[in-house]
């Protein structure tokens, strides 16, 4: 019997939801919620507290901030802008000038100046001003070394005021204009100055036509980046005795309970911060001087001369003293019994006791433990809403990208006491995005603000390696059956792992070393580190403070080194 084949109509295949367009919008609705949630409310929450003062709507608190009569806070707005734009000039002189000549020449001792050169990167800010302070404060070693050494009745120097802030700025900041500068004279075609000196052109005229405007890219978002990190500037100030910075007015206001000042001075330093965050983004979009010619790059040149290779032994010998000093008195200090360092020039008395304390004392131990878990906790959130906020704006197409880097990159631009205002005046009250909780006194809030207060890092270096990486090998993967999921565990994470984990270490650090947001919304039994040391300080257990300071600076210098061989040592892009 002859089999009858009856031709079934095909049954059409059931559109997967994921094959939609409008599902990747689904993907990343999560990320801008908890932008909504944890950066644009509590800016929105500071500036309804400015205004709403007493159950009235008012703007008496702006009002109050631009008088003429009380000038205080204009004052403060102006110093900050002062000693901001002086820190630029000073950084961009020292960072230039060291990245021209450790890249530019060959003479003995510069290889281990360009090590050194970035030794004040693992200078936490509270660190890095309290080694100043001990080397040339009023009662620091140097001035009082030579006070004694010359019979003087008083200190022939100190470092105080705007200056002191300045030179703490200028030593903790140049790194950024180094970095830069340095990777934009690595790639400066020798060809270029070599036709503009041919063509009768001298050194300056080179110097002037040529190279600076090949650098000028670097240098102006240095500038940007320095002046923003200036202008948020808290522990300088503090310990220099400036009250009349934009920080410390925030400080001031939030201590003595004028609560709704001190939201309206963040708002305002929120504003200035935003507008060069903007102005930044604006100068990286815009036309800059690119080195289109295929000459190679340059070749240092080597100092023969006997007097030129002298005179740069003896400058290498200062410069690695001057830049190894900082942390060399924390070390010595660090030894010192607390209580015996009065009016001697170096501290008569020293002790192992501290190292053995941060170990194995409890109170000692407890802060080291809470900022740990603290980190921990703030680092595990920051790699897991950066990885997926980096593949979605690298990976994925949809509108809104540019509001999403913007937003992301927010909390970055914002003053660590703004961020900490802004979480006070969003979160002393219950609401949906503390799941009906009030946060602040609480455990999660500084988890909160070292998450907030870090967000770019992980992002911006997994951004970087994605980019770095031929989108079709995922497509490859894909294409042979696997699913979105397998194939990002299995080729997309592991070849990103190295710009994962050097944005993971690098947060991680961050966070340790965060004081300006903790000083704000810290209690006594979540004190974290950073406080603790400025509680020693200013408790004169100057030695116990150091112990500190040093295990802080040992820890970030592994993560440097760690973080860059896992980038590379491109550290400069990130930047």
């Amino acid at each position: 019997m002859r089999a009858q084949w009856q031709q079934v109509p095909a049954t059409p295949r059931r559109k997967s939801i994921t094959a939609s367009p409008a599902f990747v919008y689904v993907l990343v609705s999560p990320l801008f919620l908890i932008l909504l949630a944890y950066v644009i409310y509590p800016l929105f929450e500071t500036f309804v507290a400015s205004i709403h003062v007493d159950g009235q709507i008012t703007w008496k608190n702006y009002t109050r901030f631009f008088s003429l009569e009380h000038t205080a806070n204009l004052e403060a707005l102006w110093t900050s802008v002062y000693i901001s734009v002086l820190s630029v000039i000073t950084c961009g002189i020292v960072g230039v000038t060291m990245a021209f000549l450790l890249e530019r020449y060959e003479f003995p001792g510069r290889k281990i100046l360009s090590v050194l050169a970035l030794v004040p990167m693992a200078l936490p800010p509270l660190i890095g001003v309290l080694s100043f302070t001990f080397l040339y404060g009023e009662s620091g070693i140097f001035p009082r070394a030579i006070k004694e050494l010359f019979g003087l009745e008083q200190v022939p120097f100190s470092l105080k005021g705007i200056w002191g802030v300045v030179v703490v700025h200028t030593f903790t900041m140049y790194t950024y204009f180094f970095m830069t500068a340095s990777a934009a004279i690595k790639g400066l075609d020798p060809s270029l100055e070599e036709a503009a000196a041919s063509l009768g052109a001298n050194r300056f005229t080179v110097w002037r036509r040529v190279i600076l405007p090949m650098l000028t890219p670097a240098m102006v978002a240095s500038s940007l980046l320095v002046f923003m990190i200036s202008m948020a500037s808290y522990t300088a100030p503090l310990i220099f005795g400036i009250d009349r910075t934009m920080t410390m007015q925030i400080y001031l206001s939030r201590t003595n309970g004028d609560l709704d000042m001190a939201a309206a001075q963040s708002t305002i330093l929120s504003i200035v911060s935003i507008a060069f965050l903007f102005i930044m983004r604006w100068y990286q979009g815009a036309r800059n001087y690119q080195n289109v010619s295929k000459g190679v790059s340059v070749h240092r040149t080597e100092i023969k001369s006997r007097a030129g290779r002298c005179a740069t032994i003896v400058l290498s010998f200062i410069g690695t003293v001057i830049l190894m000093l900082p942390i060399l008195v924390l070390v010595l200090i660090s030894f010192s019994v607390d209580g015996t360092w009065t009016v001697q020039i170096l501290p008569p008395q020293y002790t192992l006791e501290h190292y053995v304390d941060l170990f194995t004392d409890s109170k000692t131990w407890r802060p080291i433990f809470n900022s740990l878990q603290l980190s921990a906790i703030a680092t595990i959130g920051i790699v897991l809403f950066g990885v997926a906020a980096a593949y979605a704006m690298v990976r994925l197409k949809f509108r809104g990208k540019t509001l999403l880097d913007v937003l992301i990159m927010l909390p970055w631009a914002l003053p660590g006491t703004v961020v900490a205002v802004n979480l006070i005046a969003a979160f002393s009250e219950p609401s949906v995005f503390s799941f009906g909780q009030v946060l602040v006194g609480t455990f999660w809030i500084i988890p909160l603000a070292y998450f907030v207060r870090h967000l770019p890092l992980v992002f911006r270096s997994t951004s970087a390696t994605l980019l770095q990486m031929d989108p079709s090998v995922e497509e490859a993967a894909r294409n042979l059956g696997a699913s979105w999921w397998y194939s990002f565990r299995r080729v997309v994470f592991p070849m990103a792992l190295g710009g994962i984990l050097a944005g993971t270490l690098l947060s991680f650090v961050q966070c340790i070393g965060e004081f300006v947001a903790s000083i704000l919304i810290f209690t006594p039994r979540t004190t974290p580190l950073s406080v603790a040391i400025f509680q020693r300080m200013y408790s004169f257990e100057f030695g116990t403070a150091c112990a500190y300071g040093v295990l802080q600076i040992v820890v970030i210098i592994l993560v440097l080194f760690i973080s860059g061989k896992l980038t590379k040592d491109q550290g400069s892009t990130a930047i």
